[in-house]
């Protein structure tokens, strides 16, 4: 599997693993100058932004070590763009990670990630 095939895989996992938490998806790969937000999903009364690492080893370390200070960075002004181009949307917010192993297959949901 390439990466690129690996990192999709990876998304549709997290989108029904949230699916499953009970989440509404709104949008899957937004893109804006910011940078790409994998995941966007509505928890009750709060917009998630979610970002999705998959790895298929921890030969390069565990997923979510992946999403630095530099990442949290883009996600937040790609968050921000994403809200003054979208209404009506719940006035909470926060960001997540979904860390997934494909060669173990734990799917870890890290809430609030901040950076």
């Amino acid at each position: 599997m390439t990466k690129i095939e690996t990192g999709a895989s990876g998304e549709k996992r997290a989108t029904e693993f949230l699916k499953k938490q009970g989440y509404k998806i709104l949008e899957t790969n937004f893109r804006s100058a910011f940078g790409e937000i994998d995941i966007i999903a509505v928890d009750q009364d709060v917009v998630v932004y979610v970002e999705v690492k998959t790895r298929s080893s921890q030969q390069f370390g565990l997923p979510e070590e992946a999403v630095g200070y530099r990442k949290l960075q883009h996600l937040r002004k790609a968050a921000a763009y994403y809200r003054a181009v979208r209404k009506n949307l719940p006035e909470g917010e926060r960001m997540d990670v979904i860390a997934i192993e494909t060669n173990t297959g734990r799917v870890e949901q890290i809430k609030n990630v901040t950076g």
